[in-house]
């Protein structure tokens, strides 16, 4: 959907179209409400608190949805630790882990082995690596990370040698922008356009969420009610 689409589309759900009231609602704010309610729905989704309560693959639904923001990162280089390598710091369009996959291998056996990667609790992390069912292990195939200090810690126990991997996560939905408008992010004028990489059924419950979040700003509580009931009525 186009942006002019879009804007035409929140002044509607305004009902500010024909009336013109609040014609002193700038391009920017549309804008920023229509990236600020893409977070909002992309949370809601994943967490599962929609209408649903269905939250991240749940449903086909919910993996149709969200695919478009799954990004796979290939991982060549780890910092070692004691007892784990490290991934360094987690991209900047990263929004919310999904997985890692990774090959490792240990000097007996130059064969490099896939092994299956679970996340786990920071908390636990004692735990897990004395529980002779969870920790780390080559023979098996299998160990954990966790996530701290916005890196991934891949859990070798010293047993083993990670040799590349792939950071599979959700990127943060691209923020939609407007010829002619101000950019909040850079300061600047937009001199492009850039539309939001979900389609137009997504898209339009999107605008709902911006009507919502514009109609709450300038205390227009009929149609903030209305545009929230449409967003969850038809997720």
């Amino acid at each position: 959907m186009n942006n002019n689409t879009i804007r035409l589309k929140i002044m509607q759900r305004l009902n500010k179209l024909s009336s013109r009231d609040y014609d002193n609602i700038e391009c920017w704010q549309m804008v920023e409400a229509f990236n600020k309610a893409q977070l909002t729905w992309c949370r809601r989704q994943l967490h599962g608190m929609n209408k649903k309560q269905e939250g991240d693959e749940e449903s086909k639904r919910r993996i149709d949805d969200l695919q478009v923001l799954l990004k796979d990162l290939p991982v060549t280089r780890f910092v070692t630790k004691d007892r784990y390598v490290e991934i360094e710091t987690l991209p900047n369009d990263y929004f919310e882990y999904k997985r890692v996959s990774i090959k490792a291998s240990i000097p007996e056996c130059s064969n490099k082995r896939n092994m299956i990667v679970y996340l786990a609790e920071e908390g636990n992390l004692e735990i897990l690596l004395k529980d002779e069912n969870k920790k780390p292990s080559f023979p098996w195939g299998e160990t954990f990370a966790t996530l701290k200090g916005n890196k991934v810690l891949i859990y070798t126990n010293n047993e083993f040698t990670v040799n590349e991997g792939i950071l599979v996560y959700y990127q943060l939905p691209r923020n939609i922008e407007i010829t002619g408008c101000m950019n909040l992010t850079t300061g600047t004028i937009s001199t492009v356009d850039v539309e939001s990489v979900f389609k137009d059924d997504i898209v339009e419950l999107i605008i709902d969420e911006a009507a919502k979040i514009i109609a709450g700003d300038i205390e227009s509580f009929n149609q903030q009610q209305i545009a929230g009931n449409e967003v969850e009525s038809n997720n």
